[in-house]
């Protein structure tokens, strides 16, 4: 019903950047609300962006505001995570994600730190040194 693959992730120095990259497939209609969060070992999952209906609105962790970017492209079907001055505390495995597609979800609860995620990829890595 939904694909969703990542890509992008790697190895950066401290300051540097990279871009995530999502290409998602949906069988029926897309999702009003897509994101990324990201996961360290021992550490909770965190969502570090949203995007609302195809850019109609975005959240970003406080982690993350002023650094990473989220955006969408319909058209390519893609969803883009650009993650400049990276940090070496941003190292994480990064999930591209999406609210199921029958769902229709309110504005308010996609930008904010718990979207109802139920689909995600396989994961990217991001590793940062300092």
């Amino acid at each position: 019903q939904v694909q969703l693959v990542e890509s992008g992730g790697g190895s950066v120095q401290a300051g540097g950047s990279l871009r995530l990259s999502c290409a998602y497939i949906y069988s029926t209609y897309s999702s009003d609300c897509m994101g990324w969060f990201r996961q360290a070992p021992g550490k909770e999952r965190e969502v570090v962006a949203a995007i609302y209906t195809g850019g109609a609105g975005t959240y970003y962790a406080d982690s993350v505001k002023g650094r990473f970017t989220i955006s969408q492209d319909n058209a390519k079907k893609t969803l883009y995570l650009q993650m400049n001055s990276l940090k070496p505390e941003d190292t994480a495995m990064y999930y591209c994600a999406a609210v199921p597609p029958h769902i229709v979800l309110p504005r308010t609860l996609c930008l904010g730190p718990s979207p109802d995620f139920r689909y995600w990829g396989q994961g990217t890595q991001v590793t940062v040194s300092s």
